[in-house]
């Protein structure tokens, strides 16, 4: 019997302080990847404004402190921590995961990079992939001790519209064969997160773990530094029932909700947007996820091969 979608009172206007206003989060630690710009400080802003501890974990510490201290003056709360990492190196995934004391409560995935051009880690994986997903694959397994002290813990999973663009081409993930095209890697890395959060979920819900997947919307930000806007426009263009930019407030909202929503207790392994859970996407629309974004055959055969490719 399939459950019921997940509807909320708040919808694609909504932000992410709305989301969050009258929640009390005192005493709940928070990491948030990519915390520095975009949606991520925004986030993380809500985060702390509602009282928990919010670690920054970001590739430029510099840029980090920055917007520590802007959300420290903007909320008056001084929870507000930076620590390195880079997702697609694992040594500094495994050191940031190394060096965390104590429970952590909430695990936000939001950091990413889109549509850049071929390149590869040391390793010779996929940048895209290495990163969006990989990286955060790595980092939720070091962190799972953290997660099961917690007591009930979330994992938000930042995916994307643009999952369908692909699923997981699992002969040839890191186009060593295949002819590499930017927007198609993006979109197996976003399919990929919303797998891991399918796969999270049924490994770790009976430990109080749960994993859930969100596109948050169009939103100008950095991560879109390697695409030129005037094809994003064209892309945008080309798409039946595009909908309006967010602001970055209420790109933030829908990863906010899944951090923090009481109707999210207990939930795992879904796809939102808009701050409502997706419906199965329709030919011909621009919403909605992907049937195999959701295929727990998929998410198990995902999950192993991260965990093979990665040495676990």
């Amino acid at each position: 019997m399939t459950a019921p979608r997940i509807t909320t009172p708040f919808g694609a206007t909504s932000t992410a302080a709305e989301v969050v206003a009258g929640l009390d989060l005192t005493g709940r630690r928070a990491v948030v990847t990519g915390g520095a710009s975009g949606i991520g400080v925004e986030t993380a802003r809500a985060l702390a404004g509602a009282g928990a501890e919010v670690t920054l974990a970001v590739r430029d510490t510099a840029a980090g402190e920055r917007a520590a201290e802007d959300i420290t003056g903007s909320t008056g709360t001084k929870q507000v921590l930076v620590a390195p990492l880079e997702l697609a190196d694992p040594a500094s995934v495994a050191a940031f995961a190394d060096a965390w004391t104590g429970p952590l409560h909430l695990l936000v995935g939001n950091a990413g990079v889109m549509a850049t051009p071929l390149t590869r880690t040391p390793q010779g994986w996929e940048l895209q992939f290495a990163t969006n997903h990989l990286g955060h694959f790595h980092l939720a397994n070091r962190l799972l001790p953290a997660l099961r002290a917690a007591g009930g813990a979330r994992i938000v999973s930042v995916s994307s519209g643009a999952h369908r663009r692909s699923g997981i081409d699992f002969d040839d993930i890191h186009f060593h064969r295949r002819s590499y095209e930017p927007w198609a890697a993006y979109g197996q890395s976003k399919t990929a997160n919303v797998l891991f959060a399918v796969e999270a979920t049924r490994r770790w819900a009976g430990d109080g773990v749960y994993a859930n997947a969100l596109h948050p919307g169009s939103i100008r930000t950095n991560l879109q530094r390697h695409v030129d806007q005037a094809e994003i426009e064209a892309l945008r263009r080309a798409t039946p029932g595009v909908a309006p930019w967010k602001t970055v407030q209420q790109g933030a909202a829908t990863s906010v909700l899944l951090a923090t929503s009481p109707l999210l207790e207990g939930v795992g392994g879904r796809y939102f947007e808009d701050c409502n859970e997706a419906g199965p996407h329709r030919s011909g629309t621009s919403t909605g996820v992907a049937a195999y974004a959701l295929d727990e055959q998929a998410a198990q055969r995902l999950w192993e091969i991260s965990a093979a490719t990665l040495g676990r």
